[in-house]
C-alpha cells in the first residue's frame, strides 16, 4: 500500500500551449519552453496528451520533452497500438490511459475499465514491463477502481469534472455530493494499494478540497493554468496553484 505523502505533487499539463501554437501554425509558443518554466515554478512533473489526431501536442513535442526534462514526463494517451508503440519507444516515467473520441473538445469522462478488462490488462502489461508507471483515468466509481486494481495499474486518476462543473455553475448540493464521493473513492482506492490522483477541470477555487484528502499524492492541472497565464504569466499561475495545494495539505 502507498504511504501517505506530506507534500502533494503538482503535474502541469502543457497541451494547451500547443493548442495556441497550432491555431496559427509555426513554432510558437513552444511547449518545451512552457515545461521548463513550469519546472522552475515548482512543478513536480509535466503531463502531455498525445491525441490520435494530434490536435495539440505532436510527436516532435514528445521527442523534445522526453529528451530534455529534468522532472518526470507523464504521457496521456488512448489505449491504441500506435500510442503503445510511441510510449515504448520513449519510456516516459508515467503513462496515463484515457478514453478518447475525435469529436470531443476535452476528455469527457473516465475510461470504462470493468467492461474492457482483458484487453486493457494485456495493453498495459508491456508498458509496466518497460518501467512506466501506468495510470488509469476513471470515474470515482468502486467498480472501475476494482477493475483498475485487477489489471495491475499503479495509479488511478479520478475524474473531477462533475465536481468542478457543479461548483462553477453554483449547484452547491451536487458539488458537495460529488466531493464526498471523490473523498470516499480516494480512500477506497488507497485501501487497495493504488496511488490516487484527482484531475480534470480543477482551478484555484476547487483544488483545495481535493488537495486536503490525505490519500491524494499528485494533482495534474493544465487548461486553467495556461488560461490564467494569459493574465499573470505561467510562472505566477503555477506558483499560486502550488501555494494553494501546500496550504490545503498543511
Amino acid at each position: 500500500m502507498t504511504d501517505f505523502v506530506g507534500r502533494l505533487r503538482l503535474g502541469v499539463n502543457i497541451d494547451h500551449v500547443a493548442t495556441l501554437r497550432n491555431a496559427r501554425g509555426g513554432m510558437v509558443p513552444e511547449p518545451l519552453r512552457a515545461a521548463r518554466i513550469a519546472e522552475a515554478a515548482g512543478a513536480d512533473g509535466i503531463t502531455a496528451h498525445l491525441r490520435e489526431d494530434r490536435r495539440h501536442i505532436g510527436d516532435a513535442d514528445i521527442e523534445a520533452l522526453a529528451a530534455s526534462l529534468s522532472v518526470p514526463l507523464n504521457l496521456e494517451m488512448a489505449a491504441t497500438a500506435e500510442m503503445q508503440a510511441i510510449a515504448l519507444r520513449h519510456r516516459p516515467h508515467a503513462v496515463c490511459i484515457v478514453p478518447e473520441k475525435r469529436e470531443e473538445r476535452t476528455t469527457e469522462g473516465g475510461l470504462e475499465v470493468a467492461q474492457d478488462e482483458n484487453r486493457l490488462a494485456h495493453f498495459i502489461a508491456p508498458l509496466r514491463d518497460a518501467g512506466c508507471r501506468v495510470s488509469i483515468f476513471i470515474a470515482a466509481d468502486q467498480r472501475q477502481i476494482e477493475a483498475a486494481h485487477r489489471i495491475c495499474a499503479a495509479v488511478v486518476e479520478l475524474h473531477t469534472g462533475a465536481y468542478c462543473d457543479a461548483h462553477d455553475e453554483g449547484r452547491l448540493a451536487e458539488r458537495d455530493a460529488e466531493l464526498a464521493r471523490l473523498r470516499e473513492m480516494s480512500a477506497f482506492a488507497h485501501s487497495l494499494g493504488l496511488e490516487v490522483h484527482p484531475g480534470h477541470g480543477l482551478n484555484y477555487d476547487t483544488v483545495q478540497p481535493d488537495a486536503a484528502f490525505p490519500e491524494i499524492v499528485e494533482i495534474n492541472i493544465g487548461h486553467y493554468l495556461v488560461g490564467e497565464a494569459i493574465f499573470v504569466g505561467l510562472d505566477a499561475s503555477i506558483r499560486e496553484m502550488r501555494r494553494l495545494m501546500d496550504a490545503a495539505r498543511a
